[in-house]
């Protein structure tokens, strides 16, 4: 019988939960599951796998991982980040209101504004900086509240707590994408959220070889619809990826430590350059909201935003002097990417839209990874001065 780690600590859970030794080999590492059928010793009757789209030994592994490092009862692994947007979504029905974060991140934002309304469902998009602004959105017919904290590429906190308050009161269901901080830094159902999601292809899996994403809950109900359009959708991750995925989280506790270790000393570094006219980090004390990143979140994660001096030209010129700090989009891998939002990952929002959200031109956003922290800096460094 499966040993229950629920009560170990992160590190523990992260090696060991759903990873037990094969029965029949004692192989410590569960072997990859690629059969995508398997022996009935009668008809319908199995050892609770018949199809792997439905069920696969590799993946439930992965989620049962995932879902003991959220502090959630159940996990439920797809193909990408997206694809958990859209199952989530087919929950609510034609004829629903969903209330969203307004700087969202850009791929959920599409889903919402292009695919969303073929499907009868209508979205609204709201600065949740202030908890309560959510009261004077919601409809009679908002069936789910659906956030991002810290959002992307801005790093805007939602207190995800008082939120939760308010769209129970409302009777509506409370997403939160937790990608950005991954289980290690934050808990959002112990804060009160229904369905915590994530882009398994950032910090989870860690290793920028792996695109899939995850959805986890405490509810037998939301569970159950989950795997059933889970099954019916069929937008399921591979029984390889899964196995990859599952790998990625066992170091999963010492690569967030790594990661915020570098982010906090990068984002200090760049608050004392003089080309740099804001560094959003929300564990700087500068941070208009690191107090509530004290109390709902147990560390700061990787991830840093900084506005430079100049023009896209300057930007331009500051990246390719870059040499150990990647350009590409993505995020979470163990190695360290940079991007520019506005010509980039938020490219398809409009001018208006990204001015209103404070995604200029020389916003940069940075996933620092877990390379040498002083190499990390002085490829900075250099790349800012070359810059101008």
């Amino acid at each position: 019988m499966a040993h229950n780690y629920d009560n170990n600590g992160f590190g523990t859970r992260a090696i060991h939960a759903g990873q037990e030794p094969d029965p029949t080999t004692g192989a410590v590492i569960p072997p990859l599951s690629l059969s995508t059928t398997f022996k009935q010793s009668a008809a319908g009757v199995h050892k609770g796998f018949d199809y792997s789209r439905s069920g696969n030994p590799t993946r439930v592994n992965f989620e049962t991982a995932v879902a003991s490092l959220e502090k959630g009862k159940h996990g439920v692994a797809f193909s990408s980040g997206s694809s958990v947007t859209a199952t989530v979504l087919s929950m609510v029905g034609a004829g629903s209101h969903v209330l969203s974060v307004n700087d969202v991140y850009g791929g959920t934002y599409r889903y919402f504004t292009k695919v969303a309304p073929v499907n009868g469902i209508e979205t609204s998009f709201v600065d949740l900086k202030e908890a309560a602004s959510i009261k004077e959105a919601l409809k009679p017919n908002t069936k789910l509240v659906w956030i991002e904290s810290p959002t992307n590429p801005t790093l805007r906190l939602a207190d995800i707590k008082a939120i939760a308050e308010y769209t129970h009161a409302h009777g509506a269901l409370l997403v939160v994408d937790n990608t950005f901080m991954s289980p290690y830094f934050q808990n959002p159902l112990l804060l009160g959220a229904d369905i915590v999601v994530h882009s398994v292809t950032k910090y989870i899996n860690g290793h920028s070889d792996v695109v899939m994403g995850v959805a986890v809950t405490n509810s037998d109900e939301i569970h159950e619809k989950l795997t059933f359009l889970q099954n019916s959708l069929g937008a399921v991750p591979s029984a390889f990826d899964c196995y990859l995925a599952r790998r990625g989280i066992m170091t999963l506790e010492v690569r967030m430590q790594r990661h915020e270790e570098n982010a906090l000393a990068v984002a200090r570094f760049l608050e004392t350059h003089a080309k740099v006219t804001e560094v959003i980090y929300p564990g700087l004390e500068s941070h208009p909201q690191h107090a509530l990143a004290k109390t709902q979140q147990t560390g700061f994660g990787g991830m840093v935003s900084f506005r430079m001096d100049g023009t896209l030209d300057n930007v331009n010129k500051f990246l390719g002097k870059l040499n150990i700090i990647t350009l590409a989009e993505s995020l979470g891998g163990v190695e360290s990417l940079i991007e520019v939002p506005a010509v980039m990952t938020h490219a398809s929002l409009s001018p208006e839209q990204r001015a209103a959200l404070g995604i200029t031109d020389t916003l940069v956003r940075v996933s620092i990874g877990i390379e040498n922290q002083n190499d990390l800096i002085q490829d900075l460094d250099i790349a800012l001065k070359f810059a101008y």
